[in-house]
């Protein structure tokens, strides 16, 4: 790892010890919130980002930030997305540690021009840093890896389906998931990517893709030689609304999923 590795690592580290763990299955009824519904937020969230802020600010005064939470008080907080910035969710997972399960995880990415240049998925729980730079590789606790399929036929498939409006959901139970052996989704964005890069699932199909979510992630996939990207084949851009994305363990796999996708007509925009 390099200098700015071990910085952000420490960062993390600290805000997790500080914050975040102290208050896993030991939180209080009026420190978790909802945002929306099914959307839950909880004081270890609020004070993760506050703490994380303010530690990138020191390291980088020049990137601005996009905190998870304050976008959702201030959307125009969004607007920072196409420059130099950080992208930070202060704990991915928040519904699985409100509840007191796992997993759950920190996000940093550093991002310029709309394109994620650097990510940092740190796992307080076991202690484990995902890791990438764009050109650069991927890295977990700093030992380079890289992305393998399961070798199950057919392959696994872990599809995001809470997120899929009726219509796509009917569509993509009746002509995508035959060809597929489904896997129970982590409902963490966090997990999830390192699930397909480390072979135990094949394939992960994303409707939502906030860039806190998904940042740090597709980063880190794409340079352990998977391939995530816009259904249409095109690179996620952190300054992007539009919605569809997949994650795969190897460029054939992701081909497969994309064109079985549009043979169907599934757009999930419509």
């Amino acid at each position: 790892m390099n200098a700015l590795d071990h910085q952000i690592l420490e960062l993390m580290r600290k805000t997790a010890r500080s914050v975040v763990m102290p208050r896993y299955r030991n939180l209080a009824a009026d420190e978790v919130f909802e945002k929306a519904e099914d959307d839950p937020v909880t004081i270890a969230d609020r004070e993760s980002e506050a703490m994380l802020s303010d530690g990138l600010a020191a390291l980088m005064p020049e990137a601005a930030i996009v905190g998870e939470e304050a976008a959702f008080s201030d959307s125009s907080v969004l607007d920072r997305l196409s420059g130099l910035c950080w992208i930070i969710d202060p704990i991915d997972g928040t519904k699985n540690f409100a509840s007191g399960e796992g997993p759950f995880a920190l996000m940093i990415a550093l991002a310029d021009g709309g394109l994620a240049q650097g990510s940092w998925i740190y796992d307080p729980v076991r202690d484990r840093l995902c890791h990438a730079r764009k050109g650069g590789g991927a890295f977990v606790d700093g030992e380079a890896v890289k992305a393998s399929a399961t070798g199950e036929k057919p392959p696994v498939l872990a599809a995001m389906t809470a997120y899929m409006a009726d219509h796509h959901r009917e569509l993509f139970n009746e002509k995508i998931a035959p060809y597929y052996t489904e896997a129970v989704a982590p409902r963490c964005a966090a997990e999830q990517y390192p699930l397909v890069a480390f072979g135990n699932h094949d394939l992960a199909l994303y409707q939502r893709t906030l860039s806190w979510d998904h940042a740090a992630g597709a980063l880190f996939l794409n340079e352990a030689g998977g391939m995530s990207a816009r259904l249409d084949g095109s690179p996620y851009r952190v300054d992007s609304k539009e919605k569809g994305m997949i994650g795969a363990a190897t460029p054939a796999l992701f081909e497969e999923l994309a064109q079985r996708l549009e043979a169907a007509g599934y757009n999930p925009s419509v």
